[in-house]
């Protein structure tokens, strides 16, 4: 076993881990590695920090000044950058180093982090001067002419309509109009979709997303709140970034490895196509992305053990990494797990950096999910896509044969697991780190085995299927899934190609 491999076993059995960046670094190194390794360890349990080794660390021990680490709680991951083959890339977010959650307590911190993020993409608006608070509303309902408060300066004027912003706590189909409740940090009021339009356009309103809506008072004297318009935070129309040289990213996610239905024929085929040199596609690609899912993992549902080639999670890794290892090393690898991956299910999730046979995938970046990267200018968001389950579920109309359809939904609603307390876990984080703060150029999902591609506003969006076959659990539910696909996107013109390895 080489030095890096005993330095990094170290590392691990210490309870540190090691940023991919920071293990390609050690790997250049022409130095005692083993020694680097356990000088930082010994500082960071003198300052009893539990945080990630980075190239920082690295760079301190070889100075001797790794007594004065106190940089090592804040990793600036915005700031990541790197080249790879001439191309470069960025790690814009990655939720693994900001992951805290402490108790259930924190889901009152986690809530009204989503409202105040939330209410700052809608600032954007020039309705958004207008907004209210709910009690302020309340305030002005009880006065004759629903003058405004006097504190502000405008005692006096009347008002047709006000505007309100605030999370959907209930939403109810009566039989001529649909009631919502929403809340502020002040108070909720409900309010009531009257119009055919209206009716219709709330039908896409999922519990738990933030609204903007303009809302009247129905007839004198009554105590209802009517919805005049109903304004989404969403994605503004705009033209994506692109590189300014012709290159190309290959979106995958899903492979199971470890389930008797994981397409190893097929995935094989895929690796070797991209270890060819005689296809002017596969010359230009210089960036994989797998949003999730690497092995099937163990317990996930009921009889599941029934399904898999091997009970046993480790080696189920082991030879997912075996396979990942074959990815050429002229292209640069980006990583997330997925809700079948061992470690923490509920979202956010933290890499699996942690894992001893990913170590050696020195030309991968090991993420979190939901993570940011920026790909030769072009910014593209990898999430796995657990909560396409929660918007399939909800939404009339949707379903999973169309997934990019539910992906709108969550590009609309600025948030990528709006709904509370269904089939996605969300962990009480006092940040809320599923909203969508910056527009992606390419949003990359995965998670429901159908490979599909759409645009909305100017984002690509990409679910990139899955290389496993139709599973029993799959058939009861009528999903027929389309594995076998690899989905390319030209980073110069956001135009998308497919290569089926179904043969």
């Amino acid at each position: 076993m080489d030095s890096v491999s005993v330095a990094l076993i170290y590392a691990i059995n210490k309870g540190y881990q090691v940023h991919p960046d920071a293990f390609a670094f050690l790997k250049s190194l022409d130095c005692d590695v083993e020694k680097i390794i356990k000088t930082i360890v010994d500082a960071k349990n003198k300052f009893k920090k539990k945080s990630p080794i980075l190239i920082d660390d690295i760079k301190s021990a070889i100075s001797g000044d790794s007594d004065n680490n106190d940089h090592i709680d804040e990793p600036v991951i915005a700031d990541t950058n790197s080249e790879s083959n001439g191309e470069n890339y960025k790690i814009i977010f990655d939720p693994t180093y900001k992951i805290n959650a402490q108790d259930d307590k924190d889901f009152v911190k986690l809530f009204d982090s989503r409202y105040r993020k939330t209410l700052k993409i809608l600032s954007i608006r020039s309705e958004s001067r207008q907004i209210r608070k709910i009690k302020q509303i309340k305030d002005l309902r009880n006065k004759s002419r629903y003058t405004s408060l006097e504190s502000e300066g405008e005692r006096g004027r009347t008002f047709d309509s006000a505007f309100v912003a605030g999370l959907i706590m209930s939403k109810r189909n009566r039989k001529n109009d649909v009631e919502l409740i929403i809340d502020d940090t002040t108070g909720s009021i409900p309010v009531i979709c009257k119009t055919r339009e209206l009716i219709n356009e709330s039908s896409t309103l999922v519990l738990d997303q933030m609204l903007m809506l303009e809302i009247s008072v129905g007839k004198r004297n009554s105590t209802d709140f009517v919805i005049k318009d109903i304004i989404f935070p969403d994605i503004p129309e705009h033209v994506a970034s692109k590189s300014g040289t012709e290159s190309y990213v290959a979106l995958i996610s899903d492979l199971h490895v470890g389930s008797k239905y994981f397409m190893e024929s097929e995935f094989n085929d895929f690796v070797n196509w991209l270890s060819s040199d005689d296809d002017e596609i596969v010359r230009k690609i210089k960036f994989v992305c797998i949003a999730g899912d690497i092995v099937d993992g163990i317990g996930i549902y009921p009889n599941q053990d029934r399904e898999l080639i091997d009970i046993n999670i480790n080696k189920q890794i082991s030879y997912a990494a075996a396979l990942l290892q074959k990815i050429p090393k002229r292209m640069h690898v980006f990583l997330i797990p997925g809700n079948h991956d061992p470690g923490r299910r509920a979202l956010p999730q933290t890499a699996l950096t942690n894992l001893r046979d990913f170590q050696p995938l020195e030309n991968f970046s090991i993420l979190g999910n939901p993570s940011y990267v920026e790909l030769n200018k072009v910014k593209l968001l990898m999430f796995h896509g657990q909560s396409l389950d929660d918007v399939i579920a909800t939404v009339p109309g949707l379903s999973y044969s169309k997934p990019v359809e539910a992906m709108k939904i969550l590009l609309k609603s600025r948030h990528l697991s709006p709904i509370y307390g269904n089939r996605t876990p969300i962990a009480p984080e006092s940040e809320d780190m599923l909203v969508i703060d910056d527009v992606p150029d390419i949003f990359h999902a995965g998670h429901v085995h159908i490979t599909q591609v759409g645009r909305y506003k100017g984002t690509l969006m990409v679910n990139s299927g899955a290389w496993q076959k139709q599973t029993k659990f799959q058939q009861t539910m009528g999903v027929t899934p389309t594995p076998g696909i690899c989905v390319l996107v030209n980073l110069a013109t956001l135009q998308f190609l497919k290569k089926d390895f179904n043969y």
